[in-house]
């Protein structure tokens, strides 16, 4: 259960770091960089990757698009969270657990339970109501369509990334840890690459800055922390991974939710608690036809 813990705080503290940043006037970009140099490092020490000896049936066709979407991803957080909350982004994100499994019933043609149809049908509703806000200005002199397109697009990118991972987690050929660290090296180039086209463009600068490195760090520590207890919880819990699936989903939101409510003051309309009482529904009927 220790495991479980970890991951929920890593995950939460992500998102609180973001939010935190963004007063120090970081760039989130050069924040990627620094995220994919720790989490290179760190699963290279940690995981052992033979990575001097590429394996041939190394399976690109999962790692590249992961390698593009993940460093997408942390921005489109970033950004989610700024204009959003984090309330709401941490409901997108764990929300997005539908899309794989609506992959599996229209791609994958898998027979699910009339109560399943129900628990999506559900929680698709509560992301209605969740992302629902009335149509003044924030502080940031954003509209309402800038506001709902962030949590989207969170909901929409951590579907597609989970389906890839799914994807990942099967493939047998090659341990799991040394197609992470190939994902995460990937990421890496793709993220420097980013930063340089933009600098070239002088939409961005490629000098990383003193915030930058003090946020990028403690990001690529919590991200690892993130995904490696994860991966350490569903190991002891092998036999159960409904446990790992419920307490991993229940914490970051009821975790995300309190933090942004009592620490960062967001407030939440009737309608958005009305959509957090139906997500924490969803997915209790998902774990309840996984039992």
């Amino acid at each position: 259960m220790l495991y479980l813990i970890l991951s929920i705080l890593g995950s939460v503290s992500v998102g609180i770091l973001l939010k935190i940043s963004k007063r120090f006037k970081t760039d989130i970009k050069q924040m990627i960089i620094v995220n994919y140099m720790v989490t290179v490092l760190l699963s290279y020490f940690y995981f052992k990757p033979s990575v001097w000896n590429i394996p041939n049936d190394l399976p690109v066709e999962i790692i590249i698009p992961l390698s593009i979407l993940l460093p997408l991803i942390f921005v489109t957080l970033y950004y989610s969270i700024l204009y959003s909350g984090i309330i709401k982004t941490d409901l997108a994100q764990r929300m997005s657990l539908f899309i794989p499994i609506l992959a599996s019933i229209f791609l994958f043609k898998e027979q699910i339970s009339n109560l399943r149809y129900i628990a999506l049908l559900i929680g698709l509703l509560s992301i209605y109501f969740i992302l629902n806000k009335e149509g003044k200005k924030n502080s940031l002199n954003e509209n309402k369509k800038t506001i709902v397109f962030f949590p989207i697009s969170v909901f929409i990118g951590f579907g597609i990334i989970d389906i890839f991972f799914k994807k990942l987690a099967l493939y047998s050929s090659i341990p799991y840890t040394s197609s992470l660290f190939y994902v995460f090296f990937c990421a890496l180039i793709v993220s420097v690459l980013i930063n340089l086209l933009l600098t070239l463009f002088k939409q961005s600068s490629f000098a990383i800055s003193k915030y930058t490195v003090f946020f990028g760090l403690p990001l690529g520590i919590l991200n690892f922390i993130n995904i490696l207890f994860y991966m350490k919880a569903h190991q002891i819990f092998a036999d159960n991974p409904t446990t790992v699936f419920a307490g991993m989903n229940f914490g970051v939101i009821l975790l995300g939710t309190a933090v942004g409510y009592f620490f960062f003051k967001e407030r939440l309309t009737k309608q958005n608690l009305v959509g957090l009482a139906m997500a924490v529904i969803a997915v209790s009927l998902i774990v309840y036809t996984q039992l």
